[in-house]
């Protein structure tokens, strides 16, 4: 079971409001765009294009009251992209909240389109995994695999799996080596996916592998031990999931990065039988890093005591480090977000719960070689 976080559907209760809908689709280049909140004000908020060769941010301003962002006038959204919505606000009691979302613009009519991760020219950990997410379902699904080349320097295999129609992952068989950089070529133009589709895209993104960082959680110890280069550097208390509400096991990767943001109980089913309310509804989790699609997260946590860290799992899944109200650096949690890139990897063990789903997250180092090979359309 996972502790989710509020972005995969609109909470009920929301303070923060973005049009467009978290998760919209085939949304107008010109479309409305716009971040509000009905008293308070908003603290900040960044629009960007994200899963791109060319990430940029939307420019925008705050109305002056605070309480609402527009885009700059005459700015228009790019086709065929994908745009994140980060915004954070205080209510009239000095209270943050914070909301996070998704949504992406029309694809041309019988196009179709790969977002990716990671970013062009970013820096990430030794377990990132190349994925392609579709917006349409692959029938030929060998062409598509064939027209992306990912390759390395220096040179080590790597190999793609398909999960269902429209994703696809390349890896490695085992952890990218400490600065080993990372070209992905996509030739998908005019290439057809599916009867009378074509792909759009033809660009050369990069990536750099950093330092190699691994931490361990044990759940029944209630540690993380972090370990860089395969050295120990520390050792963490940490709290995981309660007994009905286990922590999967697994290999792990960070995915997203989140100093600040919102998780409801609503969202990934954790709700109160009478009121139909989350569970759980805090408005301002400081130093979140997300493990898993399915709400799994690394973050901190200031509502526990602070005698629960290192002695009793009870969170609904993920896993907890001591923090404070706001976040702090000087905290694990802080001390660890702030040492933490994506792609760093996470694995958890003595949980009683199953191992990860090598489709949810990044969760593909849970697969072995032969059978990770096996998923490739063109083995």
């Amino acid at each position: 079971m996972d502790l989710g976080v509020g972005d995969k559907a609109r909470a009920p209760g929301d303070t923060i409001r973005v049009t467009p809908e978290d998760g919209a689709k085939g949304v107008a280049p010109d479309g409305r765009l716009e971040v509000r909140v009905p008293s308070g004000r908003l603290e900040r908020v960044r629009v960007r294009k994200v899963e791109d060769d060319r990430p940029a941010e939307v420019p925008g301003s705050l109305s002056e009251d605070g309480l609402r962002w527009r885009p700059a006038p005459g700015t228009r959204l790019e086709l065929a992209a994908k745009y994140s919505v980060d915004a954070v606000a205080l209510d009239g009691h000095g209270r943050r909240s914070a909301r996070h979302s998704t949504f992406t613009t029309l694809v041309p009519e019988h196009r179709f389109i790969g977002y990716f991760k990671p970013e062009n020219r970013s820096v990430v950990g030794t377990g990132m995994i190349v994925s392609f997410g579709f917006n349409r379902p692959i029938e030929n699904r060998a062409a598509v695999e064939r027209a992306i080349r990912v390759t390395a320097r220096p040179p080590v295999e790597v190999a793609g799996h398909w999960f269902g129609k429209d994703r696809l992952d390349f890896r490695p068989r085992a952890y990218w080596k400490p600065g080993t950089r990372v070209t992905v070529e996509l030739r998908l133009r005019d290439v057809e996916a599916a009867p009378g589709v074509y792909g759009i895209q033809h660009k050369t993104v990069s990536f750099t592998i950093g330092r190699s960082q691994v931490s361990r959680v044990d759940a029944e110890e209630h540690t993380m031990e972090v370990r860089r280069d395969g050295r120990l550097v520390t050792t963490l208390p940490i709290t995981a999931g309660a007994p009905k509400t286990t922590t999967y096991n697994g290999k792990m990767v960070v995915s997203e990065l989140f100093d600040v943001t919102r998780m409801n109980g609503a969202t990934v089913g954790f709700t109160d039988k009478k009121t139909g309310k989350g569970e759980y509804d805090i408005k301002d989790v400081p130093h979140a890093m997300r493990l898993t699609d399915s709400g799994t997260f690394l973050h901190g946590n200031y509502w526990a005591p602070p005698s629960t860290f290192g002695a009793a799992n009870v969170s609904h899944g993920c896993v907890g480090l001591r923090d404070v109200k706001g976040g702090s650096p000087d905290t694990p949690a802080g001390w660890f977000f702030d040492r933490t890139l994506i792609g760093d990897v996470v694995e958890v063990v003595n949980s009683r719960d199953r191992t990860v789903a090598a489709h949810n997250g990044l969760g593909g180092w849970n697969m072995d070689w032969k059978r990770w090979k096996a998923g490739s359309a063109l083995s």
